[in-house]
């Protein structure tokens, strides 16, 4: 099977420490479809430890998956690795906008928000060399604070204001141009094949009612917002 070429450095922060895995080439494993390192698993279930959050529709959260998280962790890395994980529905959770109205929230599993992880980590470096300086939104290091104090710059500069907002923009993303605009950044056959199919994963209603998708990358996942910047 060769090799499979790697380009990125996975990098995480674990309670204020930087952890750092190179992701060079690895020898393809001769029982497993993808050469899948189960540190970067690891590593990515520590990440998602410290961030916290809600666990999703199959109910487990954070502390009940640390009991059996060695489990957890090789079950996830073994589907993975062979090509067979498949995401399962995002829950559905509405919360209020301060203007009015609701905004819609995806939650997904923990072992879900894992394997997300792993990928985000692999591909955010790359991305990060093509955004624009001036974009703040959802990147590692950067802040609101830091956009306002450019913005201010900017207003001693110029006597004008350009506003713009894309209304329902994660809930309308095609999903055909912003897997061409991956391709174009990733080679990696393992991470398209999953980013794919974390786009098109059901959504979980409140009423428990199961909703394909067919556009869009719901709120809170944790791949959607790198994927949005493209």
């Amino acid at each position: 099977m060769g090799m499979e070429r790697r380009e990125a450095v996975i990098k995480f922060f674990f309670h204020g420490r930087k952890l750092s895995w190179s992701s060079g080439g690895t020898e393809m494993s001769k029982t497993k479809s993808f050469s899948i390192s189960r540190r970067l698993v690891s590593l990515a279930y520590y990440q998602v430890r410290s961030n916290k959050g809600a666990g999703g529709v199959d109910g487990i959260n954070l502390e009940s998956f640390h009991i059996g998280y060695r489990d957890h962790l090789y079950k996830l890395w073994n589907r993975m690795s062979s090509g067979s994980y498949m995401p399962p529905p995002v829950k559905l959770k509405e919360i209020p906008k301060k203007g009015g109205g609701l905004r819609p929230l995806g939650i997904p599993t923990i072992s879900d928000r894992i394997a997300q992880t792993v990928v985000r980590g692999l591909l955010e470096p790359g991305l990060e060399q093509i955004f624009h300086d001036d974009s703040y939104g959802y990147r590692p290091g950067r802040s609101a604070l830091q956009a306002l104090s450019r913005a201010r710059e900017r207003c001693w500069n110029q006597s004008w204001v350009v506003d713009v907002d894309i209304k329902g923009y994660f809930d309308n993303i095609p999903h055909d141009l912003l897997m061409k605009a991956v391709r174009l950044h990733c080679k990696i056959r393992w991470m398209l094949l999953y980013i794919e199919r974390w786009l098109k994963a059901p959504l979980q209603q409140s009423d428990g009612r199961i909703e394909e998708r067919t556009k869009g990358v719901p709120q809170g996942s944790v791949i959607g917002p790198v994927l949005a910047n493209l």
